[in-house]
């Protein structure tokens, strides 16, 4: 057997070592031919040109740096080293750093995340939450010490130096900083201010790239309290200012835009109050006028006047009544001088009739006398105050006797009947 013989674990492990030790360091571009980002955090994709391809891999450390996802399609560049995986003998590529070609990895990632969050109505104008028009509450967040924080306080004291403002130290730079951002987000919205501004000053698009993070965009998506977004110079556009309720082209601009002028404001209140005592004197005016007129009125139409012609008009009315009946009285007095002699002839013929029926009913009524109707030895028979006739009278029953001029009590002994024929 020949000497050089050898294993498959040993041919690869050869083939292993001669690959690592010549393709150390390799930038290679090509399409992307398929992806897949695994659950571990590992990206495996295939890289191909028009005649062959080749297996690459990214390990998890690698791809949290990256600022884009690669897709189907894509036309990358990728640097790395070659390997060999000997359990199989194949030979992949190992990305380090992945960038797209001929154009900046941070362009492409802000692509991608904008159209992403544009699906997901992140940027829809009726999300937008209204930015009050009285800020009495405000919430800044950004770096304690940074020229940003400078230039809003200075703007604050000289616009509008009332407003309450709350200092919400965070990062604005740095890999760290999206994370502190959103966490401090998180934290103003719960003080219950009525603005907070969220931002920092100018700087290259690396420095302000914590803006555009998807966390960020989250949070201010999520965020209850209206935001305002002010990240570098005005041509600058973070991924903040498309979320937020509103967008300033810088700190110093987004204090402007949200806090009256409080010269304009004294301005306008004087302007007002003028208006005011204008519109009050013609008010004034128009009232004393409108009393002079009912006050003349109030003499022609008053009561006591109204009472005193009414009066007057009641002793006309009784005089001409008092008139009225004397003359009638006076027409009336012939007629009565007649009638009072008729009444007294009348009067006297009445009279004398009814002197003569009285004379008649006297003599009746002496006819009808008790005293006169009791004879000699006759007397009146009663039991409790009835007249009773004799023959009713039991013996043993008591009974009074009376006449004219006297009454008995008595007692029947016998009685005795008398038969008639």
């Amino acid at each position: 057997m020949s000497h050089d013989l050898m294993s498959v674990s040993t041919l690869n492990t050869q083939i292993k070592s001669l690959l690592e030790a010549t393709f150390i360091h390799v930038l290679v571009e090509g399409e992307v031919a398929s992806c897949t980002y695994h659950t571990s955090g590992h990206l495996y994709f295939t890289l191909k040109d028009r005649q062959s391809s080749i297996k690459c891999v990214m390990w998890r450390s690698s791809v949290a740096k990256m600022k884009f996802q690669i897709e189907k399609g894509m036309h990358i560049v990728i640097e790395g080293s070659l390997g060999v995986y000997t359990p199989r003998g194949e030979y992949q590529f190992y990305a380090v750093h992945i960038e797209p070609y001929g154009q900046g990895a941070l362009a492409l990632a802000y692509e991608q995340l904008k159209e992403k969050l544009k699906k997901k109505g992140y940027f829809e104008m009726a999300g937008k939450k209204p930015i009050p028009k009285q800020i009495r509450t405000l919430a800044l967040v950004t770096a304690k010490q940074s020229a940003a924080l400078h230039d809003m306080l200075k703007v604050i004291e000289k616009r509008w130096a009332l407003v309450s403002v709350t200092i919400v130290d965070t990062l604005v730079q740095g890999s760290h900083a999206s994370q502190q951002i959103a966490q401090s987000l998180a934290y103003a919205d719960g003080l219950g201010v009525d603005v907070i501004v969220v931002g920092r000053g100018g700087g290259s698009t690396e420095d302000l790239w914590a803006f555009n993070e998807e966390v960020v965009a989250d949070r201010l998506f999520e965020m209850k309290t209206p935001v305002v977004s002010a990240v570098g110079h005005e041509v600058d556009v973070m991924m903040s200012d498309l979320v937020a309720d509103l967008r300033a082209p810088t700190p110093s601009a987004a204090i402007e835009m949200i806090l009256p002028d409080s010269q304009e404001v004294r301005y306008t209140l004087a302007e007002i109050a003028h208006r005011y005592e204008q519109t009050i004197a013609q008010r004034v005016q128009q009232v004393e006028e409108r009393l002079t007129h009912l006050s003349q009125r109030l003499k022609v139409l008053s009561p006591t006047r109204r009472l005193n012609a009414l009066s007057e008009q009641f002793d006309g009315l009784g005089r001409e009544l008092r008139r009225v009946m004397r003359q009638r009285l006076q027409h009336q007095e012939g007629r009565v001088i007649p009638l009072k002699k008729q009444l007294s002839d009348q009067m006297g013929f009445m009279l004398e009739q009814k002197s003569q029926a009285v004379g008649y009913h006297l003599t009746c009524l002496k006819s009808q006398d008790p005293l006169l109707k009791c004879r000699s030895g006759w007397a009146e028979l009663s039991q409790e105050g009835k007249v009773v006739p004799l023959s009713t009278l039991q013996e043993g029953e008591r009974f009074y006797l009376e006449d004219g001029e006297l009454k008995l009590e008595a007692q029947v002994l016998k009685r005795v009947v008398y038969t008639t024929r």
